[in-house]
């Protein structure tokens, strides 16, 4: 049983989950250049958007989507095009991968920032200078690669690398779980109740999905000693000692005040203790099972350095566990997460307490699920899954 004292939540979604989605669409009268799906995962002071961009001109080569913010709304990072922000413009801008689009084809990208007020959804989009909306195009449309200037003000601590191109799940260390049954989890994946059996439960889902038409759902309920989850004992294995772990996942629920597991690997340098992969006080940690020690610490300002986890749509989450040295980075919708990262250097309010010792991780297994220690319960659906010795892409 935890017996360290919790905080204050770090971060507080907004009613009805957190969730707000703009869908904007040229009228059906004009002839619009794209129609653009915006979708917003919304707390307190920011928000991330994930962006869907369709063609429905021409087909181009490269692309560059504009919009203007109607408050004081901040691009502070982006990830699967190069986004930057001059005033209340913004402009995001395709990268080589993803450039050329087709009559009908779709690209997609995201983004994080701040905000304070009111957070309407853009209306003015614009592809290569050629408005969303069928007006008219200007006389001299402007270059598909952004004129503008990055913000003032960059993220705390930008990713150590931009985010890959998506390579979608292939390989035997790639699973969408496509080929399980509904009902119970088969092939190398098995329910496990962790120390002891409460009223979670976990299946096989046919109904929702991030990629295809399957997922693994997991039922978290509240209470000490709620642990299930399904484990695969064979996916970590051609990974080496870099281990690489690429997920997507959706929950109902915002994190709890008390301590929650979502993903445990087994340690087997750490007496077969589990590394977790959670929250605490609202916001995404890490645990170390043997000794309690958490990243980012539990201190307000450790909190603030981490993020929540989005509700009611498919984020992705990427981590790297390198044991070797014991360092460790993640990933949150392709943005690397300050508070999670740890670098080797002790950082005040970071890392302080996971580097009191010497930390050489060996992991065995990968689960998946859901495990409290008081208050929370959750639904949570994880699909996707991929490993290896490198980054995967979201």
């Amino acid at each position: 049983m935890r017996s360290r004292p919790v905080l204050a939540a770090a971060a507080v979604a907004v009613a009805a989950g957190g969730l707000l989605v703009g869908l904007y669409t040229p009228a059906a009268q004009a002839a619009g250049a794209c129609t653009v799906d915006y979708t917003v995962n919304q707390w307190s002071s920011g928000f991330t958007a994930d962006v869907k961009l369709t063609n429905t001109g021409p087909a181009v080569t490269s692309w560059a989507l504009t919009w203007n913010f109607a408050g004081d709304q901040r691009v502070s990072s982006g990830w699967n095009a190069q986004v930057a922000q001059s005033g209340r413009t913004v402009t995001a801008s395709s990268q080589g991968w993803n450039g050329p689009l087709a009559t009908g084809a779709s690209a997609s990208f995201g983004f994080q920032a701040t905000f304070s007020g009111t957070n309407a959804t853009p209306t003015d989009f614009a592809l290569n200078g050629v408005s969303c909306s069928g007006d008219a195009p200007p006389s001299t449309p402007p270059s598909s690669t952004p004129s503008s200037t990055p913000p003032s003000t960059p993220p705390s601590t930008p990713p150590t690398s931009n985010p890959p191109p998506p390579t979608g799940c292939s390989g035997a260390s790639c699973d969408d779980f496509e080929n399980q049954a509904a009902g119970a989890p088969g092939g190398n994946w098995a329910v496990t109740y962790p120390d002891c059996q409460g009223a979670g439960t976990a299946t096989v889902d046919k109904s929702v999905a991030h990629s295809g038409t399957t997922s693994l759902r997991v039922n978290g309920a509240a209470g000490y000693c709620n642990h299930v989850f399904v484990r695969n004992a064979a996916i970590l294995g051609a990974a080496g000692n870099v281990v690489h772990v690429r997920y997507w996942v959706r929950h109902t629920t915002a994190l709890p005040t008390a301590h929650i597991t979502m993903v445990a690997l087994r340690d087997a340098n750490d007496g077969n203790r589990d590394l977790r992969f959670g929250g605490q006080n609202g916001a995404l940690q890490w645990n170390r099972g043997s000794d309690d020690a958490t990243l980012p610490e539990q201190s307000p300002n450790g909190v603030a350095q981490s993020r929540p986890l989005p509700t009611g749509s498919w984020n992705c989450v990427e981590f790297k566990v390198d044991g070797t040295n014991g360092t460790m980075e993640t990933w949150l919708n392709g943005t690397s997460v300050p508070g999670l990262l740890q670098d080797g250097v002790p950082t005040h309010d970071i890392d302080g307490q996971w580097l009191n010792r010497t930390y050489r991780p060996a992991l065995t297994d990968l689960k998946l699920g859901w495990e409290s220690y008081g208050e929370g319960a959750d639904t949570l659906w994880y699909d996707d899954v991929a490993v290896g010795s490198s980054r995967h892409g979201c």
